[in-house]
């Protein structure tokens, strides 16, 4: 019969692996896991900065991209890619077992989804604050009509000639914001669909079949709440170097809004789906079998 406590309590008595350790296991397990949804990645930002990316879809985007730029072309901007999750992801997953314990969350009662929706928040949020200038870089790269024929280096020095260090922190207060509602809501319910998973199918805690399915749930309730702030994110960070068309969050949001309508905001929501479930169902699974393979504990 399921026990409830007895999840809680394996991970009270069991050992406990550090933060380095978690950070690191989380930085290989996002790093791999970007080499292959990179793509479906640089298609969602190009639909959401471009019209004409828009008016193509995924597949057409995606084609276009591929027959101008050749098959690398669907990897511009992979090196930053990989700098950010290095940095971004490491913190955000890594971090939150050791927020939620600090939160008290020891066992079942005193473990409620709003704490683990804490932890999550103030991980991705240190995450974010990290990762910001590869984000930054990567967006650029993505973006820019030459990317396969620009360096991140060659981005970089652009990028701080025009704008200074400030530059490359961009889209901060978005970013922020995006992190803390993205880490949130992936790690809450991701921790609470195990528990329902390992109810309704007696199924264990540190069965890949239990980590599928509950990571799956998250990948689809991140895409509700985050497409908003991705959007945002993504055009503040996508100005010009020498022009400000946004001064912030506020001012961006309502801007889309009034000049393309509110349902800008979840413009190309079927690209982001389709990058956060197998990005959210990958980075979690493996992250999990890291865990396995070194003695520990899962989530």
């Amino acid at each position: 019969m399921y026990d409830p406590g007895h999840r809680a309590m394996d991970k009270v008595v069991a050992t406990q692996p550090s933060m380095l350790q978690q950070i690191a296991m989380a930085g290989a397990a996002a790093i791999f896991t970007v080499i292959f949804t990179h793509p479906i990645d640089l298609v969602k930002t190009r639909i959401q900065v471009s019209k004409e990316y828009a008016t193509l879809g995924i597949f057409g985007s995606g084609k276009h991209i591929a027959s101008k730029d050749g098959v690398f072309g669907l990897y511009s901007g992979i090196n930053a890619a990989c700098l950010r999750e290095a940095s971004y992801t490491s913190i955000r997953m890594g971090l939150y077992e050791p927020w939620k314990i600090a939160f008290g969350c020891t066992t079942p009662e005193n473990t409620t989804f709003l704490k683990k929706f804490a932890a999550g928040s103030i991980s991705g949020a240190l995450g974010s604050i990290a990762g910001n200038p590869f984000d930054v870089l990567k967006t650029r790269l993505m973006t820019a009509e030459d990317a396969a024929k620009r360096s991140i280096v060659s981005v970089a020095k652009e990028l701080h000639t025009a704008q200074g260090v400030l530059g490359f922190y961009r889209g901060i207060d978005s970013n922020i914001a995006r992190a803390m509602v993205l880490n949130g809501t992936m790690m809450a319910c991701y921790d609470t669909s195990k528990e329902i998973v390992i109810k309704l199918t007696r199924l264990s805690n540190s069965q890949l079949a239990t980590q599928f399915l509950s990571a799956i749930v998250a990948g689809f309730c991140i895409t509700c709440t985050v497409s908003p702030f991705d959007m945002v994110r993504t055009r503040l960070m996508n100005q010009p170097s020498d022009t400000k068309i946004y001064n912030n969050v506020i001012d961006c949001c309502a801007k889309l809004v009034k000049n393309e309508g509110l349902s800008t905001l979840w413009r190309g929501f079927m690209p982001i789906w389709m990058r956060f479930a197998p990005t959210t169902t990958m980075q979690l699974v493996i992250f999990e079998q890291f865990r396995v393979l070194m003695g520990m504990q899962p989530i």
